[in-house]
């Protein structure tokens, strides 16, 4: 999942991109509405994070446009005011979710997962091909009764392969849903990941390489 974090209070911000790299999302974050905008013109984010208040062009103001603008991504709005007349506000704008500050970091993951979930098609809770059974919430691999030792990373490119239903993706794709903009587009890190992966899964072999396409289950 890829989610864009949009919050000027710096602790907080590193906070929460902490807390979602740790549950295998691929995070950016942006401290003002400009850059945000900017961001979100150009990667297509399942989620965003979106703080009210911010520098730059005004959180509702960027609600409005995502909303207006037909994409699939959905819209988390945090605000210190928690009032019913606020929560109404945000949610007229067209955010999808709203949470006030302070928040649990729990209830927090928990509704980006919810979120991401109604930016793609329906996927089931569990996912499983053959005799792997992958469980994205609790991040646990399974094949042959044997859990996997598979890394945060690992997880996720699992996860997107298990629900590209036999389609093949690109290595860029994984590049931009598994990872975020730390990641270098010139290095060999999907295709390391992937070897890895292999590795891991024991065989029989369940990962396809396309030549110069990409990968498939």
């Amino acid at each position: 999942m890829r989610v864009l974090v949009v919050e000027d209070h710096v602790d907080l911000a590193d906070s929460v991109v902490r807390v979602l790299r740790r549950e295998g999302m691929a995070v950016d974050v942006s401290h003002d509405g400009d850059d945000a905008q900017e961001r979100i013109s150009v990667i297509d984010y399942d989620v965003v994070i979106l703080d009210r208040d911010i520098p730059g062009r005004h959180g509702d103001e960027l609600c409005a446009e995502i909303a207006a603008d037909d994409r699939r991504t959905r819209v988390l709005m945090l605000t210190a005011s928690g009032t019913t007349a606020d929560r109404v506000a945000g949610l007229s704008l067209g955010a999808d979710d709203y949470l006030p500050k302070p928040f649990a970091f729990a209830e927090l993951v928990a509704r980006i997962r919810a979120l991401g979930r109604r930016a793609h098609p329906p996927a089931p809770p569990i996912l499983v091909h053959g005799d792997l059974r992958l469980d994205p919430a609790q991040r646990v691999a399974v094949r042959g009764g044997m859990r996997l030792p598979l890394t945060t990373k690992e997880l996720a490119v699992l996860e997107h392969l298990l629900t590209a239903r036999g389609r093949v993706v690109s290595a860029e794709e994984l590049l931009e849903r598994v990872w975020d903009e730390q990641a270098d587009p010139f290095t060999t890190t999907v295709k390391a990941t992937i070897n890895r992966l292999r590795s891991k899964l024991g065989q029989p072999p369940l990962i396809e390489t396309v030549s110069r396409e990409g990968y498939r289950i």
